[in-house]
């Protein structure tokens, strides 16, 4: 019997504030994270739409089992997505080519590929932690400062642990 092989994807999605122009330097000031309502099923319509759109029904159907959306961090704009081996070209296509999701304009970064979930969690683990050092240096707290970014690396170190395949 052969198994199912996967690919997964850690993408950041980094928002692009409303009053932003086309080939101006970004501003650091955008939105806050827990106001842009980030969730796993708008990212899945979302990617759904971009597959429709750049690969067609043949893309989409190739893909449409195996996708699926693991993990959402509202905080730090990260998700985790699964799809098969063999479809995961057509997945990261689409992502590069997404440019929004429903109403909000996002660039999404594709962080890590990975053929197991375990280096995936890995990766995203050091990845929350460089974004919630990167909040803290833009808020400039000192390094010992207690704040609420501990407990949520905590839980979210505990949610990304617990994915299963």
């Amino acid at each position: 019997m052969v198994r199912f092989k996967n690919r997964w994807f850690l993408v950041e999605f980094l928002p692009i504030p409303s009053n932003a122009k086309i080939l101006s330097i970004p501003s650091t000031q955008s939105k806050p994270a827990a106001q842009l309502e980030l969730d796993g099923r708008k990212i899945h319509s979302a990617l759904k739409q971009s597959i429709l759109a750049n690969y067609g029904d043949v893309g989409w159907g190739a893909v449409a089992l195996s996708l699926s959306v693991k993990y959402c961090s509202p905080t730090t704009n990260i998700c985790i997505i699964r799809v098969g081996r063999d479809q995961h070209n057509i997945v990261w296509g689409a992502l590069t080519l997404l440019d929004g999701l429903e109403d909000m304009k996002f660039i999404p970064n594709v962080v890590h590929v990975s053929g197991t979930i375990k280096h995936c969690q890995l990766a995203a683990i050091a990845h929350n932690r460089t974004v919630i050092a990167r909040y803290r240096a833009m808020a400039k707290a000192p390094t010992t400062y207690q704040d609420s970014y501990e407990t949520y690396l905590e839980s979210s170190n505990r949610e990304i642990e617990a994915l299963q395949d």
